[in-house]
């Protein structure tokens, strides 16, 4: 997916660059990027990959290289970046947290128009300079953003380091989230005289205010663009009604401390797993959060079923982050493994809830399930905290599937139906008989004594926004085409 963190402030702004950045590193695995303005100095800025290493130790080392009172930082799934643009507009720097599909049309179409693309990511589109090229041809920044929003299909949301303050621009339909911070800190300087600090900073995750001392503001709505400055956030165009923000962040990619759109991340987990626990009958010894995402969901089925709640199986975090992944595919299943540790004397002839967040290709989960059987557990049972996921996602890199048949549920609707096209609709409706078929086949695959998916209504509850405000397209086919709608581009 990715994540981004800019800050302006009255004071050098580069710790809370490094730091809060820092904690968007959970959102994606392949780059991360650091670029700072200073009037004297100018823009510096400094790229690494982290697909072997963490932010923190590649950074490092490099940050007396920075200076300046307002930067941007980005974890990427995608692109190298920040990108550093010349054009009538100025000069700044841009990240994006995007997917874009026709990225390759568009690339063609500038190209016939004789523009140029300089950065390349692995001989591929670098889809950050694509969406720089685009802003470049409005007579303003706002203006240039719009014809991102009207050409692009997917999702995009942007931050722009200008001479004159920090640009954020909010997805169209507020897939991904934009959250805005202030702080107003006293200090004593040292030769005893007054200090105020003053800044804000917008980031997509609110995990990286507290520590740094930023109270979260509000959230950019979808479509909105705002420019901040140390003392206040001008913005620039309002937001748009529509609204689709993914709600796998509250199930899979967000910190548990992270508020999006106000509701926070952990309670929609405990709550989500508390109606699951109320509604199962299974009868079990102990429940165990596979670590990160499933533990707030397994938290909330112990109080909901009264099954006490065990840490039966470990993270080992010191040396194995979230974050860290191999080139290598093969490296990349082994690390899947070494970063869970069972806890044989609680596994142990035990019957065993475990709750996870979610099911894709199911490679994982079955390896993690014989674990738990080879440590002597007598029964393993998987409770998801999200519903089968029947369609590939087209507005988000949630995965490194290139194709839905990568997903579990889609081959064995092909096993069943002979293509993997037919009846999807039913397959994604709860209890349907064709949803129980194929819950029943994904656990029989994976060696499970028992299956259950969270039903899509129970999230929905969890989240406490309307079903029409969150993007639901992987679990039931749902989204919303804004192509033609007037209210965004008249």
């Amino acid at each position: 997916m990715g994540g981004f963190f800019g800050t302006i402030s009255t004071k050098d702004c580069v710790n809370d660059l490094f730091y809060g950045t820092d904690y968007n590193s959970h959102l994606g695995t392949r780059r991360a990027g650091m670029v700072t303005f200073d009037h004297e100095r100018g823009f510096s800025r400094s790229i690494h990959s982290l697909e072997r290493d963490y932010f923190r130790s590649k950074f490092e080392d490099e940050l007396k290289d920075f200076c300046g009172n307002q930067g941007l930082g980005v974890i990427s799934d995608t692109d190298p970046q920040p990108i550093i643009i010349n054009s009538h507009l100025g000069r700044y720097a841009v990240v994006t947290v995007a997917k874009i599909n026709n990225l390759r049309e568009i690339a063609d179409e500038l190209l016939a128009q004789r523009m140029h693309l300089s950065e390349q990511s692995a001989n591929n589109l670098n889809q950050t300079e694509l969406v720089a090229l685009i802003i470049n041809m409005g007579n303003t920044f706002v203006d240039g953003i719009n014809l991102v929003y009207r050409r692009i299909k997917g999702s995009c949301s942007i931050l722009i380091l200008t001479e004159d303050g920090i640009i954020a621009a909010r997805d169209v339909l507020g897939r991904t989230p934009i959250v805005i911070g202030r702080k107003e800190v006293h200090r004593l300087s040292p030769i005893g005289t007054d200090d105020w600090v003053k800044a804000h900073a917008v980031s997509s995750e609110s995990t990286s205010f507290p520590n740094l001392d930023y109270k979260t503001v509000r959230d950019v709505g979808p479509g909105e663009i705002v420019r901040i400055k140390p003392d206040g956030v001008e913005v620039l165009q309002p937001p748009f009604s529509r609204c689709q923000i993914c709600s796998f962040l509250w199930v899979y990619y967000g910190f548990p401390s992270s508020c999006y759109e106000g509701i926070n991340t952990e309670a929609v987990r405990e709550k989500n797993g508390e109606m699951m626990g109320k509604r199962d009958d299974v009868e079990a010894d102990l429940v165990c959060g596979i670590p990160d995402s499933g533990v707030g969901m397994a938290l909330g089925y112990s109080n909901g079923s009264h099954i006490p709640y065990k840490r039966a199986v470990l993270k080992y975090t010191p040396t194995w982050p979230r974050s860290f992944t191999p080139g290598n595919q093969t490296r990349r299943d082994l690390v899947a493994k070494m970063k869970l540790i069972p806890n044989e004397a609680l596994l142990k002839d035990q019957r065993v809830v475990f709750c996870d967040d979610s099911i894709v290709r199911g490679t994982q989960l079955r390896d993690n399930v014989k674990e738990f059987f080879d440590n002597g557990a007598k029964e393993v049972h998987v409770r998801i905290s999200c519903p089968p996921l029947v369609y590939g996602c087209p507005f988000i890199g949630f995965t490194n599937s290139k194709s839905d048949m990568e997903l579990i549920t889609r081959r064995i609707i092909r096993d069943f139906e002979g293509d993997d096209q037919t009846n999807l609709d039913k397959y994604a409706q709860t209890d349907s008989p064709e949803y129980q078929r194929m819950v029943n086949e994904i656990a029989r695959r994976l060696g499970l004594s028992s299956l259950k998916f969270a039903r899509l209504e129970d999230l929905i509850e969890s989240i406490g926004l309307p079903k029409n405000r969150v993007c639901t397209h992987c679990f039931d086919g749902s989204s919303y085409d804004r192509q033609g709608d007037g209210e965004f581009f008249g």
